[in-house]
């Protein structure tokens, strides 16, 4: 019962990081293209222009980090096992404590900045005037996203290592 059921929350952060980067990507990228398109033909911009694309690739940053562990993209330490002859285990064991509380202070540090953001009304972007705490909002989330994914990602570790010494 709670491996479906844990199966089913990682699909569905699965389907929500997949298409939220494919569709915020899209949009930076069309605005973009419009905005120089426009420029080159008209001589006239969008002046919000640059404030979509810097969300967009603010937000795909975060919600691409989530996606790297998922698909164990992250960076690791390889070298060092090599050169000192030791065990992967123990760094990689590292690394996952590691990303736990990187997720764990973003949770924390982020869900403080967006509450602070979110007590100023002068916290919004210059041109569209979004407010900032809407993209502040992110770092919790991915915070806990990442600490379920490490989780995961480790959990499978763990059953690779035991069926391998079977």
């Amino acid at each position: 019962m709670l491996k479906k059921t844990v199966k089913t929350i990682d699909k569905g952060i699965e389907f929500v990081e997949d298409w939220s980067l494919f569709l915020a990507v899209s949009i930076a990228l069309i605005v973009a293209f419009v905005n120089i398109i426009m420029r080159k033909t008209t001589s006239q911009s969008l002046p919000w222009s640059d404030e979509v694309v810097r969300a967009v690739i603010y937000f795909s940053t975060y919600v691409g980090a989530s996606a790297a562990i998922r698909n164990r993209s992250m960076i690791r330490i390889d070298a060092v096992p090599q050169l000192l002859r030791i065990s992967r285990k123990p760094l990689s064991v590292f690394g996952h404590l590691a990303m736990i509380v990187f997720g764990a202070m973003l949770m924390w540090l982020g869900g403080q900045t967006t509450y602070q953001v979110y007590l100023d009304p002068y916290a919004t972007t210059t041109i569209l005037e979004i407010p900032e705490w809407y993209l502040y909002a992110v770092l919790p989330i991915l915070g806990a996203m990442s600490i379920f994914r490490t989780i995961l990602v480790m959990v499978a570790e763990w059953r690779e290592l035991g069926e391998n010494q079977s």
